[in-house]
């Protein structure tokens, strides 16, 4: 019997092949869309948990109060991590990260690195990165053994094995302790080096503040993070506490713990890297969900459309004694086949499209997580949805015919049937209106993010690191790019205007009051404003002379720190531009107000503008950021590269323009408004 219906199937869908073409061409496409999805909704929903410990690590967030001002930040202070440890027994482990770039050098071979992992000695026991060679335990137990990836072990060994071999970071030499295998790809921590945290220098005093580093902490018990939780915020009000970490009055200072696995898709705060977004995988979901139902409501369409053709067929089979139940199976059967073909197919189609989808996604997928058995069991198992849903009602209709209404007259759809065919093409054409018309407004949110006036112009902005020896010459090197042929105007910063994320508070004295206000602030050197194009609404710009009122002699007594505030600080502050001139502003020490200038965005443009306080300070400088004039990029870098050759012959030339630093930014949202686009398209 099954060889039967098995032969009849194919027989009725060679002999209407548009109608099989569309139908399973439709499945397929449909299959493909949602089996790419699911793997790119599984991948972000298994953030992390490779790790063993996963349940029991915490990520410590930092929450404090500033002159009526509550600030978050996923980076805390070099205390909390010790400090917590040796109060709350419920704590076994903890480890501070920080992400950096450093010069590595091997013989002729140098490279400027940029991710390289400061983490203290227990990380590879809190996390399960696989170490393929060397011993986990006593990876990190000195301060001149480092940990690479295979990657790097190729890169900078070949086939030697680079165990207790030396490479050269920074100047100093470093054993190879350990073999590490690639991290993840749902992992948020991301290297290609780690060695001791105490290597960054500046870290080993304990504070609570100067938050630039990540810390992780692991529970003896999960069940212990609700009280944990409770416990730490009580020791942050008691008196002591507040009194070593300089908290006074309404101000506070304390901390939150995040899950390790909820940190990616539901922390608004990032870390190493960008976070998802649950509400995306949810969207992302609902995509699939809808374009399968576009799908299935075609192919429901179609059958019963197409079903009229096949009256003789039906009535003969009744006439011969074919049971309404054998007429359903057969229908069934064939629905079945279109389903389990269009299934083999989207799966090699989803093969073939896996590099344009990392292209979109921004992930870097296999073949082989398309063989895992999870995206197999769930394409098998929508293939038996589907086939049973798409066909159930085709199969009813045509099962339930009477012989003498087939014979006489064939298949009349009208009705109540009629309803339900309209009804499936409503359906249809809404949900392609309502993924249209949601790319469209993503794409339109896209252009403005692109095309928005930012208070600085972002083009054609060169951004150079500033490390080792730099700071030492710093005045020489700058001449010597500034004089490169191209280079219309170079300055430093110590970062780039896109992202502001240094913290910090003042204390501004008028005639009226004292007021305290926590804010961004961005130490630059000279000829900010005018490098970046910003606009001065009063007042001017640092100049050269202002250097001399940074007198560090006499214990820092003569010390006056020149200050541009942006508008919306003077405003805060209740200052006009113009009566924002000559006021006295105190950070660590005090200094006048030079200018204000025009508001800029210094975050995503997610966030509204804070109040920015901009002040001249050369030692702090981390990059050089040049404008060139865009007539002839590619001579210009080439140039840069020579001078840098000469100048800075100890380390590798690397650059990076400001605008793909802007866009990166907003690489979720591109990422949803090309998935939206994609899913619009299908």
């Amino acid at each position: 019997m099954f060889k039967n219906y098995l032969k009849t199937a194919l027989r009725n869908l060679g002999k209407n092949k548009l109608y099989t073409a569309i139908n399973i061409f439709g499945l397929t496409v449909g299959l493909a869309a949602c089996l790419l999805i699911g793997v790119y909704i599984y991948h972000e929903l298994s953030y992390d948990k490779f790790n063993v410990n996963a349940s029991r690590i915490v990520r410590t967030t930092m929450e404090y109060k500033m002159a009526e001002t509550v600030n978050t930040t996923a980076t805390t202070g070099t205390k909390v991590g010790p400090q917590f440890k040796r109060t709350f027994p419920q704590i076994e482990e903890y480890v501070r990260t920080y992400i950096g770039h450093s010069v590595i050098k091997k013989g002729d071979k140098v490279f400027d690195e940029p991710r390289i992992l400061y983490a203290d000695e227990p990380f590879f026991k809190i996390f399960s990165f696989h170490i393929v060679e060397g011993d986990a335990a006593t990876a990190l137990d000195a301060p001149d053994k480092i940990v690479i990836t295979q990657s790097m072990a190729k890169k900078y060994f070949g086939n030697e094995d680079p165990i207790n071999k030396t490479l050269t970071r920074g100047g100093k030499e470093m054993r190879v302790s350990a073999i590490c295998e690639a991290a993840p790809q749902d992992s948020q921590i991301k290297f290609d080096f780690v060695t001791q945290f105490l290597n960054l220098g500046n870290v080993k005093e304990e504070t609570w503040w100067t938050a630039n580093w990540i810390t992780y902490f692991l529970l003896r018990d999960i069940k212990d993070i609700s009280s944990l939780q409770q416990q730490l915020s009580n020791y942050m009000k008691t008196p002591e506490v507040r009194k070593d970490a300089g908290v006074e009055g309404n101000n506070y200072l304390t901390f939150q713990l995040e899950p390790l696995t909820k940190v990616h898709l539901y922390s608004s705060l990032s870390g190493f890297e960008p976070n998802g977004s649950i509400t995306y995988i949810y969207m992302f979901l609902a995509v699939a969900l809808l374009i399968l139902i576009i799908a299935c409501a075609n192919y429901t369409n179609l059958a019963t459309a197409q079903s009229s053709g096949r009256s003789g067929e039906i009535g003969m089979r009744k006439v011969m004694g074919a049971s309404k139940r054998q007429v359903f199976v057969q229908f069934m059967g064939e629905s079945a086949l279109i389903t389990f073909i269009a299934a083999i197919l989207a799966f090699m189609l989803s093969i073939v499209l896996l590099p344009y989808f990392n292209a979109i996604t921004g992930k870097q997928f296999t073949t082989n997580v398309l063989l895992q058995p999870m995206p197999v069991i769930a394409l098998l198992a929508s293939a038996v949805i589907i086939s049973f849903f798409a066909g159930l009602y085709p199969a009813l209709v045509l099962s339930g015919k009477q012989v003498m209404g087939v014979l006489k007259k064939g298949f009349n759809f009208t009705g109540g049937n009629n309803i339900l065919r309209k009804g499936l093409i409503v359906a249809q054409f809404s949900i392609s209106i309502f993924l249209i018309i949601y790319s469209v407004i993503i794409m339109q949110q896209m252009n403005f993010m692109q095309t928005k006036n930012l208070g600085y112009d972002k083009d054609h902005i060169v951004v150079l690191p500033i490390g080792g020896k730099m700071l030492q010459d710093f005045e020489n090197v700058k001449g010597a790019f500034a004089q490169v042929p191209g280079v219309e105007s170079i300055t430093a910063s110590y970062e780039t205007p896109e992202f502001v994320e240094w913290g910090d508070g003042i204390t501004a004295t008028d005639e009226k009051s004292e007021h305290e206000i926590s804010l961004n602030a961005m130490p630059v050197d000279l000829d900010f404003t005018k490098t970046m194009k910003m606009q001065m609404v009063a007042g001017r710009d640092f100049q050269q002379l202002e250097f001399a009122m940074m007198d560090t002699s006499n214990d820092y007594k003569n010390f006056h720190q020149p200050y541009i505030i942006n508008e919306t600080l003077a405003k805060k502050l209740g200052w006009t531009p113009q009566e924002a001139i000559g006021k006295i502003i105190k950070k660590n020490v005090t200094g006048p107000v030079t200018g204000v200038v025009k508001d800029f965005n210094f975050s995503s443009l997610h966030d509204p503008i804070g109040p920015l306080l901009i002040f001249l300070s050369r030692e702090l400088s981390r990059e050089f950021m040049l404008r060139i004039n865009g007539n002839d990029i590619k001579g210009t870098i080439a140039r840069l590269e020579t001078v840098w050759k000469q100048r800075v012959p100890e380390r590798p030339f690397s650059y990076r323009f400001l605008d793909d630093d802007y866009n990166k930014l907003y690489l979720a949202d591109q990422r949803s408004s090309a998935l939206f686009s994609l899913a619009a398209a299908l």
